[in-house]
């Protein structure tokens, strides 16, 4: 028989989690179930590019606004975060209210993607999206919205289609608002346009990070890489975010939109290499879009000629596109109907949860619907 001493066995402690989740009849590794299917609200692909999709969403109202909306999403985090259920959805909000909503779902990029550039996204795929929805709806013009990157992507193209726009208007000596091209209306929910303001990102990606051997390694930025990138701006958030969890176990719904917020954070998508070194080097490090040197396909981005109606959504306690880093958007548009909105809340809290659905969303119905006729 042996005689080797047995370890001691330690009482468990019990865990407040495992007992909520099981007084909702759950098994306590369950977090699936309870977090539930993302992205349901029923959509149909009309498009496709590539990894791209565009979705166009049923109508959920008896009239609809004439002139539809077309969501532009991030790059680097999947496009559900505006659709994530019933009842916490901002796709499912506009759609109630009467808008026709189209959304850009740029895929997951895989090795032979890596040589896309801002021109493929900014030059082709996105213009390709707008004249499909333009195609699909019957319209002639239509309203962009774009959240985080998507915001920056959406602003480029708007300035570069309008700067052509009035280049062939003005060859053709017909002035005019068509000068703005197909864009009527142009949102922005949370866009970074001065590096300056990142301040975390430009110190660690400044001139001693080698971006070059990242992506040789492997070819995009891994989902991995980027996921810690952003959870590096705020150390101790997901360590915050479970002990307020934990305070709040005995409630539901906040469980449940909790865990769905912290399935989307962990859902990253790989950053296409070659956006991702204009983005290291023309953005953050040279910061070239304020300074009005930025060159896409040639062409210098110019904000001034964006000259639609605007408006720009922000968080108050965005930690990932901080106030400094968005603010000069709504100066530097030449719209003369333009406006900033700063809510309470954090980056995603602006456009998901029970803040949006008090706040921004109202405030964007409010602002888009008279200028959607």
């Amino acid at each position: 028989m042996s005689t080797t001493p047995r370890p001691a066995t330690l009482p468990s402690l019990p865990n407040p989690m495992q007992r909520t989740l099981e007084r909702m009849g759950l098994p306590a590794a369950d977090f699936a179930s309870l977090a539930g299917p993302l992205g349901v609200t029923p959509k149909d692909t009309i498009y496709a590019q590539g990894t791209l999709k565009l979705h166009h969403f049923r109508p959920q109202a008896d009239s609809v606004y004439r002139v539809p909306v077309l969501i532009v999403t991030s790059l680097v985090n999947q496009p559900y975060i505006l659709d994530l259920v019933p009842g916490q959805s901002m796709v499912e909000f506009l759609l109630k209210q009467g808008f026709d909503v189209y959304m850009i779902e740029w895929g997951r990029p895989r090795k032979e993607h890596q040589h896309l550039t801002l021109e493929n996204h900014v030059l082709d795929r996105l213009p390709a999206c707008v004249q499909q929805v333009l195609q699909h709806s019957g319209e002639r013009e239509l309203s962009v919205i774009g959240y985080c990157v998507g915001g920056l992507l959406a602003v480029l193209w708007a300035a570069l289609s309008a700067g052509e726009a009035r280049s062939e208007m003005k060859s053709a000596r017909q002035p005019g608002r068509e000068a703005q091209g197909p864009l009527k209306n142009l949102v922005c929910m949370a866009a970074p346009v001065n590096s300056d303001g990142l301040e975390s990102l430009k110190a660690w990606m400044g001139e001693d990070f080698d971006e070059e051997a990242l992506l040789a390694q492997h070819g995009n930025v891994p989902a991995e890489w980027v996921q810690n990138a952003l959870r590096a701006l705020r150390p101790f958030g997901k360590v915050a975010g479970a002990m307020n969890l934990l305070n709040q176990a005995d409630k539901e719904e906040v469980v449940r939109s909790n865990l769905r917020m912290g399935k989307w954070e962990t859902d990253n998508i790989p950053f296409p290499g070659g956006v991702f070194r204009q983005m290291v080097n023309d953005f953050l490090r040279g910061n070239k879009l304020v300074r009005g040197e930025w060159v896409i396909g040639g062409r210098r981005v110019d904000l001034g000629a964006i000259r639609v109606p605007f408006l720009h959504l922000l968080a108050q306690e965005d930690h990932i596109t901080p106030y400094a880093s968005s603010r000069d958007l709504v100066q530097l548009v030449g719209s003369a109907d333009k406006q900033e909105l700063i809510l309470k809340g954090g980056h995603v809290g602006l456009v998901a949860g029970r803040g949006a659905e008090l706040r921004m969303w109202p405030a964007l119905d409010a602002w888009l619907a008279p200028r959607s006729v």
